[in-house]
């Protein structure tokens, strides 16, 4: 019963349990927190640990044979995702200012539109892609924190780059790949459990958001939000499928904000006080848009799937 209806629920995997999330963590946040297993499963902390050997479990499958398509579908997402970011935030600076239009900075929007949910996207590509697909997160992990916001506003000689973040980020799928390049028995052994635990991101993403953030962003934080999943969305799906040759659904699934993201704009005043008087409204801002596209972005991704194609919906069919 609950398979069935986790079925006919778009993308019901993982989107069903994040909602569950959020709403615990909204109004019950005490019951994920009582401590050892119960807090580890079903909070926010088991999210790093059930992505990572998800991670894991991706790499076990991924051949070498097949780093070049990784890099380039991984590129092409990466890229169109900071352009168009970039263009609608610098766009709205030169036009408008510093204090932006419909009550949004150009920090809160480059801050929200350049910067990906990988935790939204690697379950997405788990449930519609292939192992290319979710290999590709190891790329967009350059999204994940200010680096990229500042370079679209003109200060990345000021950035630090969290070197060590990031080789953090592949290293699972690094040590996942040689032991499935190795022995192909572990690999059909590991394989299974990558999806086995997309519910569980879900639910520890979900766990993670306070739906109270859409409040207090208000408007503006709803605006920023639909602006990441359709006019990003748009300007990423066109090109994955024009330059990429791709059906298109990844590029919905990177139409997100990270939670990450939310930290973006006081980074970013922390190094250009210039911007210290917008952090806080951008903040709440870019917090309402991690709400809203961990929302959205599934159910366009189940949508476009559906309509264009992609490589689990062809399983589907011919069984």
């Amino acid at each position: 019963m609950i398979m069935r209806f986790l079925k006919k629920v778009p993308a019901g995997m993982m989107i069903v349990p994040l909602i569950i999330g959020s709403f615990m963590n909204t109004f019950f946040p005490a019951a994920l927190k009582i401590g050892s297993f119960t807090t580890a499963t079903f909070s926010n902390a088991g999210a790093a640990t059930a992505m990572g050997i998800q991670l894991f479990c991706l790499g076990t499958t991924l051949q070498l044979k097949d780093m070049p398509k990784v890099f380039k579908r991984g590129g092409i997402l990466l890229i169109s995702k900071f352009l168009i970011g970039a263009a609608i935030g610098i766009a709205v600076g030169k036009i408008f200012g510093f204090n932006g239009v419909l009550g949004l900075t150009t920090l809160a929007i480059i801050s929200a539109v350049t910067n990906s949910n990988g935790s939204v996207y690697l379950a997405l590509m788990k449930t519609y892609g292939d192992t290319t697909d979710c290999a590709a997160m190891a790329l967009l992990a350059l999204n994940d924190g200010p680096l990229f916001t500042l370079i679209a506003l003109g200060a990345s000689g000021l950035a630090n780059v969290p070197f060590m973040a990031l080789l953090a980020t592949v290293i699972p799928i690094i040590v996942g790949m040689i032991i499935g390049n190795l022995d192909d028995e572990m690999r059909k052994f590991l394989e299974p459990a990558g999806n086995i635990l997309i519910p569980f991101v879900g639910l520890t993403l979900g766990a993670g958001i306070n739906l109270t953030n859409v409040l207090k962003g208000g408007v503006p934080g709803i605006i920023l939000g639909l602006i990441t999943v359709f006019v990003g969305g748009c300007f990423i799906v066109f090109c994955d499928r024009i330059i990429g040759k791709r059906p298109g659904y990844a590029g919905w699934a990177v139409a997100t904000t990270a939670g990450n993201a939310v930290a973006v704009p006081a980074a970013v005043g922390l190094i250009d006080p210039a911007w210290a008087p917008y952090v806080s409204g951008a903040t709440t801002q870019v917090a309402a848009s991690v709400v809203v596209t961990a929302i959205l972005a599934p159910l366009m991704t189940n949508w476009w799937a559906r309509k264009y194609g992609a490589p689990q919906m062809e399983i589907e069919k011919k069984l």
